[in-house]
């Protein structure tokens, strides 16, 4: 999975799984803040990556990164939101709690954590 992608889906995972909206957030594995919003309504979900200009969302299951022309599925359970990126062929599992997503990149073997920037409005 690429980094860009692990970190809109662990800004959609956290927008999914609260309800709120998230305005940026802060890739531990880069030391870097990125520009990534992503809300949740419903079944719907939208979310840009500043970054790349690159737009991401539909409707769940199946959301689409239209950057990289692929799709990934999420299926939620609780706090835990599992899933496979087509573009990468690799499964990921994420754990959103008290505004920090850790997710685990299969492909990569390895967990990778993220701490949300959230606005105040649900």
């Amino acid at each position: 999975m690429h980094p860009h992608t692990r970190a809109i889906v662990a800004a959609s995972a956290h927008a999914i799984v609260t309800g709120q909206k998230v305005a940026g957030l802060y890739d531990h594995a880069a030391g870097q803040h990125l520009r990534i919003a992503a809300e949740c309504r419903g079944d719907r979900v939208q979310a840009l990556d500043g970054g790349r200009q690159a737009t991401f969302g539909g409707t769940l299951p199946e959301l689409h990164d239209a950057g990289d022309k692929s799709f990934i599925s999420f299926e939620v359970d609780g706090s835990t939101v599992r899933g496979y990126d087509r573009g990468s062929a690799g499964f990921y599992v994420a754990e959103v709690r008290d505004g920090v997503v850790q997710l685990f990149d299969q492909s990569e073997s390895t967990w990778f954590a993220f701490t949300m920037q959230v606005t105040d409005q649900r």
